[in-house]
């Protein structure tokens, strides 16, 4: 309850998530029928980098800020819809703005002040419902969807022993429930171990179709820092695979600051 993603608002693991979020949606966007979206750790929708929080971090400048002259090729479209929202966007600004009239957006968040803040920004918007819920209890609650399809952002601050096998737990039970929904789950990189473990949980659950999309700052060597990040998409659309390829390839050409270990990864845990 103590994390705040004002600070961290803009940081290179935001691009990362958000970037491959954007090319979730559009495809989700690209069939007639209604959808819905669920984001279980919503945060307050929408920060101010230039806030007290972002400029103490100056998170965003090693970010965000690096991308914002992109017009063309495989970010651009994530980075005209933080352009165009007149603040920075987080994942419930970035799926409202891409949202029609017959799709909802259900963003979830447990801290009381954000949670405020959150049922503020979307109040007059009939599409989004806003709760005050835990994470994991909502994920049982509110899946299925009635639409049939859809996407669940599951985004954990990662504060707390035992993220991963929650989230391991979650996505297994979302797949139980609706197996066809799309679920991304973003994760920190700081050691190895931790991620392999995470990756090894997965495999065994017996989920099929699972892709972990990385990318690495530096070498996972120093656990005390945020050495990269990651995000597992279950039931990918088609083109994912190669659209991922082609962001994350952009992302590291202007967010990497040339140390050891820098890169990216794209790998296939379960088959189809």
């Amino acid at each position: 309850m103590n994390y705040r993603h004002a600070f961290h608002a803009g940081n290179f693991a935001d691009c990362v998530k958000h970037a491959l979020l954007v090319w979730l949606l559009r495809a989700l966007v690209r069939k007639p029928a209604p959808f819905r979206v669920l984001d279980t750790h919503a945060g307050i929708g929408r920060y101010d980098l230039a806030g007290p929080e972002a400029s103490r971090t100056g998170e965003a400048a090693r970010g965000i800020a690096r991308l914002m002259d992109i017009t063309e090729g495989p970010l651009a479209d994530y980075v005209a819809l933080v352009r165009a929202d007149g603040g920075y966007p987080g994942s419930p600004a970035l799926a409202a703005a891409l949202l029609r009239p017959q799709d909802r957006l259900v963003l979830v968040e447990l801290h009381e002040e954000d949670h405020a803040r959150l049922r503020a920004l979307f109040r007059a918007d009939p599409r989004v419902a806003v709760h005050r819920r835990d994470a994991w209890e909502a994920v049982r609650a509110l899946t299925p969807f009635p639409e049939k399809r859809g996407l669940v952002l599951i985004d954990p601050p990662f504060e707390q022993p035992g993220e991963y096998e929650r989230m391991t737990a979650a996505i297994a039970e979302v797949n139980r429930r609706a197996r066809g929904l799309v679920q991304a789950a973003w994760y920190p990189v700081k050691g190895r171990a931790p991620v392999r473990a995470f990756h090894a949980a997965l495999r065994d659950s017996g989920l099929r179709d699972i892709l972990a999309a990385e990318l690495h700052l530096r070498e996972p060597t120093d656990a005390a820092r945020l050495n990269g990040c990651g995000l597992i998409v279950v039931n990918p659309p088609f083109g994912f695979e190669a659209a991922a390829r082609d962001i994350l390839a952009a992302l590291l050409e202007r967010l990497s600051e040339g140390e050891a270990g820098a890169g990216w990864a794209l790998t296939r845990l379960a088959d189809e």
